[in-house]
C-alpha cells in the first residue's frame, strides 16, 4: 500500500497530528488530532480525502484534548489502545489490523512511555507518539517503564525495515520526521549496547546533552 501523509502542526508542546491516506483509494486515517482538530478535518476536504478512523497514540491530554471536537465534527471515535471499533468489531491490541482502502493500519503496542502507547504502521509510514522521536525517546517514570520502552523499540521497532518513516507525536528532535534506519544508526538511545547502558542514558541524559549540545 502506498500512502501520503500530511504532517499538521496542532499547537500545545509542538504536538503533531497527521492524516495518512491510501493513494489508491483516497481513505483517509487521523492521528493524535490534538489541540486542533478542526485543522486536520479541513486539510482532509482540501485534499479530497475520506476520513474513515482515528487514533491517539496515548491517553496523555496532550493527545487527547481534541477527541471530543473530532469526532463532533466528523462523527467518528477517535480510537486509543483497549478500545474496539463499533463498526468492524475490531480492538486496538497488538498485531491488530483496521482496513485502509487497499491496504491496512497494523498496531504495534510499545509500553514504555505510558502503559498504552502504540505506533501505527500503514505502507512504510510509522507513527510512533511519545515512543520515538527523531533522535531521543519518550519519557519515562521508573526504571521499569524504561525497561518495558526499551524492549518496545528494539523488539517491536528496530525490526522494522530501515526505510520505514517515523513520524513521531512531537516536533523535539533536529527534524520534524526521519527512518528507522537513520534512527538506527543516529539516536543515542538506540546506539547502546544493552538494556543497562540504556537506563544508564536514561538516568544520565540530562548530563550527555550538555556534552554533545543536544537541545
Amino acid at each position: 500500500m502506498k500512502v501520503q501523509v500530511e504532517q499538521i502542526r496542532t499547537g500545545g508542546d509542538r504536538n503533531f497530528g497527521y492524516l495518512c491516506a491510501d493513494e489508491a483509494t483516497g481513505e483517509v486515517f487521523a492521528v493524535d488530532p490534538s489541540n486542533s482538530p478542526k485543522s486536520l478535518v479541513d486539510a482532509a476536504a482540501r485534499k479530497g480525502w475520506q476520513l474513515v478512523r482515528a487514533f491517539c497514540t496515548h491517553g496523555h491530554a496532550d493527545h487527547t484534548n481534541g477527541n471530543a471536537e473530532f469526532e463532533h465534527l466528523t462523527g467518528i471515535r477517535v480510537l486509543l489502545f483497549g478500545d474496539r471499533d463499533a463498526r468492524s468489531g475490531i480492538e486496538v491490541a497488538h498485531g491488530a489490523r483496521f482496513p485502509l482502502g487497499e491496504g491496512s493500519i497494523l498496531i504495534i503496542h510499545t509500553p514504555g512511555h505510558t502503559p498504552d502507547s502504540i505506533c501505527l504502521l500503514a505502507g512504510n509510514a510509522l507513527f510512533t507518539g511519545d515512543t520515538l522521536f527523531v533522535g531521543k525517546v519518550g519519557g519515562t517514570w521508573s526504571e521499569a517503564d524504561a525497561r518495558l520502552e526499551y524492549r518496545s523499540l528494539q523488539e517491536r521497532m528496530m525490526v522494522l525495515p530501515p526505510d520505514t518513516n517515523v513520524f513521531p507525536g512531537h516536533d523535539y528532535g533536529t527534524a520534524p520526521v526521519s527512518t528507522i534506519g537513520h534512527e538506527k544508526t543516529t539516536n543515542p538511545f538506540l546506539l547502546q549496547a544493552d538494556e543497562e547502558s540504556f537506563i544508564d542514558l536514561k538516568n544520565n541524559w540530562p548530563a550527555y546533552k550538555k556534552a554533545h549540545g543536544i537541545s
